[in-house]
């Protein structure tokens, strides 16, 4: 029997290091990242809201259009496909719960739930309130899907590590499977977090600063890049729009993947 993109995805986190998870944000970067040989994706909430011209983290993108892009990267390139969905589109634990649905029901192999408010006011959800959200997202998960809890308190002015670490243990404890705080400043506190919710695994956001062996001693499980690598291709705009400003049109294609290669990746309808 053929194993489902849970299993697949849930094994990973099983294995001996770490494993990347790159975040594609249409299908052509998903299926590029599939034929690099990774087997797993991430959507991106950043990459989607840009793509949209709407700001990210504010529910500016709806619980469906997020869980159906996640499913198109999913279906695109046949890999399981974690699903960036923010604080799970609402405030309340029955939210987080109806977006653990949604994303099962899209067929991702996961999701995560931060503890986010879309309120800049007021970033983060008070303790007991996020810990009751992540609860809420767990028993809809329970052997379906991949549930991540997420802390966001360094990405939001609140490099507070003790909270950051309380949070995640008790996101632990109620049943998250795989516990991620963005935006750890070093080595010494990524050891920390791992410490703190043994045995369940640790996602880290690229770095900071280091490589993929030394996050794998470390005891790091997943590490996932977020919008680093759409930025990155936006930069390559950037670079392409400068050249062509300045007069240096054949510039623009120098380096470019050929349009051949890339239709090259889909499969005709049909034909699977």
């Amino acid at each position: 029997m053929t194993a489902t993109a849970f299993e697949r995805f849930r094994a990973l986190h099983d294995g001996p290091g770490a494993f990347v998870m790159p975040n594609a944000w249409d299908g052509a970067s998903a299926l590029l990242l599939k034929r690099a040989g990774f087997e797993a994706l991430g959507s991106s909430s950043f990459a989607v809201a840009m793509a949209l011209g709407r700001p990210d983290g504010a529910r500016a993108v709806s619980r469906a259009d997020s869980v159906a892009h996640a499913a198109l990267l999913a279906r695109v390139a046949g890999l399981p496909v974690n699903g960036d969905l923010e604080d799970g589109y609402g405030p309340a634990p029955e939210d987080c719960a109806a977006t653990v649905e949604a994303a099962v029901e899209g067929g991702l192999a996961g999701l995560g739930i931060e503890d986010t408010t879309a309120d800049p006011g007021q970033p983060i959800h008070g303790f007991d309130a996020a810990v009751a959200r992540v609860r809420a997202a767990a028993r809809a998960a329970r052997g379906r899907i991949v549930l991540t809890g997420r802390t966001d308190n360094f990405l939001h002015g609140r490099p507070d590590l003790d909270d950051a670490i309380r949070r995640l243990a008790a996101f632990a404890e109620v049943g998250a499977d795989v516990l991620y705080a963005p935006g750890l400043p070093d080595m010494d506190a990524i050891r920390a977090v791992v410490r703190a919710v043994a045995p369940k695994p640790v996602n880290v956001l690229i770095g900071p600063g280091v490589g993929l062996a030394e996050l794998s001693a470390a005891g790091v499980r997943r590490v996932s890049l977020g919008g680093a690598l759409y930025r990155r291709a936006m930069a390559g705009l950037v670079a392409a729009a400068e050249a062509m400003r300045a007069g240096d049109l054949a510039a623009v294609a120098a380096g470019a993947v050929p349009g051949a290669e890339l239709a090259g990746l889909l499969t005709p309808p049909g034909a699977d």
